[in-house]
């Protein structure tokens, strides 16, 4: 099973690192990994997906919670949260298919980042779905690179985790 797991931490050299050592050390894969500051310069939430069953993942957030620099740990569940991923993709283009690559481009909502005489590069963000889907278009194509941000996630309704660790309640 994945989680999505949200985890407020002080902004502090080598958080991130002890963190994932606690992941590698249970053996417990991480499959996306996001960090970035709050809105509070001192705190960053790290967006972490990864499998594996209840049993497991409670030990983790158990484990997670222990760590002296962690300030919230949250398990979304599906439907509480929403979550986008940021993708660059570059593609084969030719005079012959240049016109039809724009227009697959455009329909997917995704934008041109830089366009070239041999490639296009493109940025989209959105669900891993769409993400997945925009990439089956541009197949045909040739996808020459892609580089994705992993995973980001903000709580919905009662599950918005501020900065200070307390839930924001919409009313």
């Amino acid at each position: 099973m994945k989680h999505t797991i949200s985890v407020l931490v002080e902004n502090k050299f080598g958080v991130l690192a002890r963190i994932a050592g606690l992941f590698s050390a249970r053996g417990f894969n991480i499959d996306s990994l996001a960090v970035g500051p709050t809105e509070d310069p001192s705190v960053s939430r790290m967006t972490i997906v990864s499998k594996g069953d209840d049993k497991t993942l409670e030990q983790i957030k158990k484990q997670l919670n222990k760590l002296i620099d962690v300030i919230k740990v949250v398990d979304f569940k599906e439907g509480e949260f929403v979550d986008r991923e940021l993708v660059l993709i570059r593609i084969a283009i030719n005079t012959k298919n240049r016109k039809e690559a724009l227009e697959v481009i455009d329909a997917s909502g995704a934008k041109v980042a830089n366009a070239g005489s041999k490639s296009i590069s493109i940025e989209a963000a959105g669900d891993q779905n769409s993400i997945k889907d925009l990439l089956e278009l541009l197949k045909p194509f040739g996808i020459l690179e892609v580089v994705r941000t992993g995973r980001i996630a903000m709580g919905i309704d009662e599950r918005i985790l501020k900065a200070d660790g307390k839930p924001e309640v919409n009313e």
